[in-house]
């Protein structure tokens, strides 16, 4: 009962400590909401997108069959083959990982162990190819010669730890 009321019990203390600050808390609201729109703006036409292009790859079959492809490896380290598209595109697209993700839940459902599984995965890893190219343009570094396989074995190891997290955990 009490934790039901910490979220409300927050905003209302925040709302009560800004007022008597004398702050316009209603232009802020509408500047936030303002601000969310943009960046919705910005992010759906992406989404769509790429949930076009999933949607094609899943109709033509190629994503089914490097799924099959992949299914001994997978089974041999615990992982749902079905998130072997989720597990290439991840490390190249945030967006296309989210929309893949939503594709997956979707079809199989949230709380079955694939859709559990890529929850857990797309919170455990990161977009590598973004993170190393922003990251290391913003330190300076230009030899990235160990960078890349070392990020990607840390997704790797997030994957496989994620499916035993979810297995352990049902």
């Amino acid at each position: 009962m009490i934790w039901s009321m910490i979220a409300p019990l927050i905003i209302l203390g925040v709302s009560l400590y800004a007022v008597l600050r004398g702050h316009d808390i209603f232009a802020a609201f509408l500047a936030g909401a303002k601000e969310g729109l943009a960046v919705l703006v910005r992010i759906v036409p992406a989404l769509v997108t790429l949930l076009a292009a999933i949607t094609m790859l899943r109709s033509s079959g190629a994503l089914d069959a490097f799924s099959e492809l992949c299914r001994p490896l997978f089974a041999l380290l615990g992982i749902p083959p079905e998130t072997a598209p989720l597990l290439i595109i991840r490390p190249f697209s945030g967006s296309g990982a989210l929309a893949m993700g939503i594709d997956l839940m979707s079809r199989y459902g949230v709380e079955s162990v694939v859709g559990k599984t890529v929850a857990v995965m797309l919170g455990s890893t990161e977009t590598t190819f973004y993170a190393v190219s922003v990251i290391c343009g913003a330190a300076g570094v230009t030899k990235t010669r160990y960078i890349i396989p070392a990020a990607l074995t840390a997704d790797f190891a997030g994957y496989v730890t994620a499916a035993a997290a979810v297995k352990w955990l049902l």
